[in-house]
């Protein structure tokens, strides 16, 4: 397919067009609350999280648009894998880190599209993300704004090309001096492993 990268942001989904990607979504073994706000979505996915629970996040503006990001990081009600190896030498507990990250009781985040039939597309440089969201991660919490939904696969890559990668560059040159590349891309079809993977669909925009 072809889109024009220079046209205007399309316009807010309907309704009836989120919630068939909710109902897709369901068919797929992946669990879809329609939700109208970013802070509707924050809580509800907080009241999944029991006190003291093993969390971790995806580096995602969706989750600090809403709150999230710091409410599991800075509250103190969790255990924060996010904050305990930012502390730690990649040099030489490389191997602590993988193993710390790779497996979370809780893991949160957002994809950067989600397509009608029902996949979520996600995209990563390092792929630090893509295992916990594919299997690893005991329970998957994915906070989606209605803004990200396409039509099918090639949608969903062009949006992470010229939508999603032009956002998180230029934020990584700013803060870093270095940008980032599409490395890995992961798409999930279905769940095998019913009430793992819960997505909020919101309908205003949240994130990128």
């Amino acid at each position: 397919m072809t889109v024009n990268a220079s046209a205007n942001p399309p316009a807010r989904p309907t309704d009836e067009r989120i919630e068939q990607v909710a109902r897709a979504l369901r068919a797929n073994n992946i669990e879809a609350v329609v939700v109208a706000t970013g802070t509707e979505a924050c809580r509800l996915a907080l009241d999944l999280i029991p006190d003291g629970a093993e969390v971790h996040t995806a580096k995602s503006k969706t989750l600090e648009d809403i709150g999230l990001f710091a409410e599991l990081h800075e509250s103190g009600r969790y255990d924060a894998l996010r904050p305990r190896y930012l502390k730690m030498d990649r040099a030489t507990q490389g191997r602590e880190i993988r193993k710390l990250t790779a497996a979370p009781d809780f893991m949160l985040g957002s994809v950067h599209a989600v397509t009608e039939d029902g996949a979520l597309v996600t995209a990563s440089y390092s792929g630090s993300q893509i295992g916990p969201y594919a299997g690893s991660a005991g329970r998957l919490i994915l906070v989606v704004g209605s803004q990200k939904i396409v039509r099918d696969l090639d949608e969903a890559l062009w949006r992470i090309r010229e939508v999603a990668f032009p956002y998180e560059d230029a934020r990584l040159r700013e803060q870093l001096g270095v940008g980032t590349k599409i490395a890995k891309i992961l798409i999930t079809y279905l769940d095998p492993r019913p009430g793992r993977t819960i997505v909020y669909l919101v309908k205003e925009p949240v994130g990128v």
